[in-house]
Formats: C-alpha cells, structure tokens, sequence
C-alpha cells in the first residue's frame, strides 16, 4: 500500500472519468466510489499498522523495520486525508460566503 494508490485521480485524469453532468462517463467510476475507496485504503493501512504493533508487543515480529514502514504510511496517509478534509471544509465555507 502506497499513497500512489489512493492518487488514482490526477488534474489530468479528472475530466475523462467524470463528465460535465457529474455522471461517471464509460468505464470511470465516480468520485464518490474514488473517495470511499480511498478511505478504505487508509483504514486498511492503520490496521496493518496496528497488527504489526501487536507483533512487536509481543516479540513475535521479526523485521521491525515492517512496522516502521508501515506506521509512518499510516501516519501519512492519515495526515493526507485530514488536510483534504480541511481543505474541502474551507471551499465549502468559501462558497456559502458568496454573495449571490
């Protein structure tokens, strides 16, 4: 797991998967199915994370360096999904302060 996996949609990408009507266009998912998807990855990461912690805790864990690994991808993956968030919540403000 990777973070290139959860970037499935580029500024290039976009508007061939989503068609001005906001309706998947042929063969593209939507990006509401992208976003759970990219959740789900991000839940999937942090549960690897804590598997191996439960590893490491008691000793049966060989390579440490598999948990350090993937507890900084959760941390970032996680970190990743708080800044879109933020970044969504404050278009969203952006926009219900528009004057119409």
């Amino acid at each position: 797991m990777s973070i290139a996996a959860i970037g499935g949609i580029t500024p290039a990408n976009f508007g061939q998967q989503v068609q001005a009507a906001g309706k998947p266009a042929a063969g593209g998912a939507d990006f509401g199915e992208w976003l759970g998807n990219a959740l789900d990855s991000v839940s999937g990461s942090q549960s690897k994370a804590d598997s191996l912690a439960v590893q490491a805790a008691t000793g049966d864990l060989t390579a440490i360096h598999d948990f350090t690994v993937a507890s900084t991808e959760a941390q970032l993956l996680t970190q990743l999904t708080v800044e879109v968030r933020n970044r969504a919540v404050e278009a969203f403000n952006d926009i219900m302060r528009m004057q119409v």
